[in-house]
């Protein structure tokens, strides 16, 4: 559809386009609301697994405690993608 129909067709409609842009609009938010949702935890994750490693080639003695500290970082990391899978997943599933 090019803009010169969209725009007739908005005109003529008094501004309904029909379901098929809403449905376009939902899961284009919902794809967009996951795939921005998921690099932070991703680039986040990786640099704490990168650390982690580092310390414990460092400092065996304390791998122990920096496997726990690591878990737990990612854990708090991964909150982020949760929050964005809930988002999308209510875009998807919400009726208009």
């Amino acid at each position: 559809m090019d803009l010169k129909t969209m725009l007739e067709t908005l005109v003529t409609n008094g501004g309904y386009l029909g379901w098929g842009l809403y449905y376009l609009g939902k899961f284009l938010a919902a794809g967009l609301c996951m795939g921005i949702g998921a690099l932070g935890p991703a680039l986040g994750e990786g640099k704490i697994g990168a650390a982690a490693m580092e310390a414990m080639a460092r400092q065996p003695e304390l791998s122990g405690t920096i496997r726990t500290n690591m878990i737990l970082a990612d854990a708090v990391d991964e909150t982020t993608g949760i929050y964005s899978l809930l988002i999308a997943i209510i875009l998807l599933l919400v009726l208009p």
